[in-house]
């Protein structure tokens, strides 16, 4: 698994288990120490604590289920990365340079969705 920027690795393990669920479901600790306990020698607790971590970061949200919490994302995976893309943009120097750099090294499918993506946000805009 590749590591997701601003993370940890086993943060990022656990936000990567938990963007891969249907965005409708939430999880509790057990339903991911479960998951991970298959891959990897892990305690109950650090898995418990680490969702905590990240739900005091803004990561996760969380309610009360009996004795246990429910976990879900605060975003989407998609926003996540969106979000790294535009701290990447305003923190990297010129954003004409940034940008034309990020364009030259993306392949040609890449930028058929750039395009596309760039159309659908125009037409958005101008119905407003």
């Amino acid at each position: 698994m590749a590591r997701v920027r601003g993370f940890g690795e086993l943060e990022a393990n656990i936000m990567d288990r938990l963007w891969n669920r249907d965005p409708e479901t939430d999880a509790t600790v057990r339903d991911i120490f479960d998951q991970l306990s298959v891959e990897r020698h892990i305690a109950y607790t650090t898995v418990m604590s680490t969702m905590d971590n990240l739900h005091g970061k803004g990561w996760l949200s969380r309610e009360r289920d009996g004795k246990a919490y429910r976990y879900r994302p605060t975003m989407t995976r998609e926003q996540h990365s969106a979000r790294l893309m535009l701290e990447a943009l305003s923190g990297g120097g010129r954003s004409e340079a940034v940008l034309s750099h990020f364009v030259a090294q993306i392949d040609a499918a890449e930028s058929a969705d750039l395009r596309a993506a760039l159309r659908r946000l125009a037409r958005k805009s101008s119905r407003k």
